[in-house]
């Protein structure tokens, strides 16, 4: 008997393949795993698999709403890729931290045009908006659609 040995994908189909691969992922959405206490109890400390969705908010940015869990570059690591809650949307006047957790604050700041009010569901250990003021919407990469349980 003789055994021939023919590739499934061709190397011009598998380029195209990882092609429509990287953009779906990169422009339409993802599935990422999430870690860390920021946004306990809404999201596990390790282990949370998550669907983000790109394309709604670069089909409609006004789509953002407050309480959506979005993905964004951290302003002040860029390397870091976090998730928050918004809290504040252009326009807003919030309270910059009314929890008293970082520091006792009564002082309430208007949310600048093209920026957000970040904030993690469990404010005691959490780095967000209290820390490094509002956030570019550029910033943000994705909204959650998703919790995959597993």
């Amino acid at each position: 008997m003789e055994y021939s040995f023919e590739p499934i994908l061709n190397t011009k189909q598998l380029v195209n393949l990882a092609c429509a691969t990287h953009l779906f992922l990169e422009y339409v959405g993802t599935v990422s795993l999430m870690s860390g206490p920021s946004m306990l109890p809404t999201l596990a400390t390790s282990g949370e698999v998550v669907l983000e969705d790109r394309l709604t908010l670069r089909l409609n940015p006004k789509s953002l709403t407050r309480g959506d869990l979005v993905v964004v570059r951290s302003p002040i690591d860029p390397t870091t890729i976090v998730c928050k809650r918004v809290i504040g949307l252009p326009g807003d006047i919030v309270c910059v931290d009314p929890t008293g957790v970082k520091a006792p604050s009564t002082e309430h700041l208007l949310v600048p045009k093209g920026h957000i009010w970040l904030c993690g569901d469990n404010m005691a250990y959490s780095r967000d908006s209290r820390d490094y003021g509002p956030v570019p919407i550029a910033l943000i990469r994705s909204k959650l659609f998703a919790r995959v349980g597993l």
